[in-house]
């Protein structure tokens, strides 16, 4: 699948290109800046010299035209940038990584986007677009460990069954992920903000924490029992 990621040079961003990449992926890393775009994909390149990884750097424009599009960018910029790409948008599934967050003293804390959450901003921006919310809690500098399984499990949420198929089918490719379907797009906003709350856990504790739910049997995830 041809997929475009919108605002890629971010941690979570360039680290979610490199993995989409890893496992087949034809992946357009996108950027208001085609030179900072060139520059980190040569990153990621020379950082897997034994890997064949599909990456193309481009404008958010050409990011945009891809099969599938994802939004990396930071919170504050998403709904934006989704309007001005609107036309490019239409009749896509779009999926939302951005979390609307700050932090004030030694403690982070989320915002509250006019919309509820960043995800619904995105969709109310791209009515055309089919908008789910998904890949908020996995750890930037792991999913970037194209090597290593991510023994996690990812919310996705929309109001779009099509949206939340995709998205849970190419969630469920990358080793060790596990997606639940966790409703519609008003489920976005808890699971937005609930990202300052694992951001505080990493400070408090020195690591990098990941959800993982017991109880919902019969959805082990790829080599769970490997």
């Amino acid at each position: 699948m041809n997929i475009g990621v919108i605002g890629g040079t971010g941690p979570a961003g360039r680290g979610l290109v490199a993995r989409l990449a890893s496992v087949g992926h034809e992946v357009v890393l996108g950027s208001r800046s085609e030179e900072r775009a060139a520059e980190m994909r040569a990153r990621i390149i020379d950082s897997w010299p034994g890997r064949s990884l599909n990456i193309v750097a481009g404008h958010n424009s050409t990011a945009a035209d891809a099969e599938l599009v994802i939004m990396g960018m930071l919170w504050d910029g998403a709904a934006t940038t989704a309007a001005s790409l609107e036309p490019k948008l239409r009749g896509k599934v779009v999926i939302s990584m951005c979390n609307a967050l700050t932090r004030l003293g030694g403690e982070f804390q989320p915002l509250v986007p006019p919309r509820g959450s960043v995800a619904a901003s995105v969709q109310a921006a791209a009515p055309g677009a089919m908008v789910a919310a998904a890949l908020h809690h996995i750890p930037a500098r792991e999913l970037g460990r194209i090597d290593e399984p991510l023994p996690c499990d990812v919310l996705v949420c929309s109001d779009y069954a099509e949206a939340t198929k995709a998205a849970s089918e190419l969630i469920a490719e990358i080793p060790g992920v596990r997606s639940l379907d966790a409703g519609s797009l008003s489920a976005a906003a808890p699971i937005e903000a609930f990202t300052a709350v694992l951001l505080q856990l990493n400070a408090r504790y020195s690591t990098r924490v990941s959800l993982s739910f017991t109880g919902i049997e019969g959805l082990e995830a790829p080599g769970a029992d490997a």
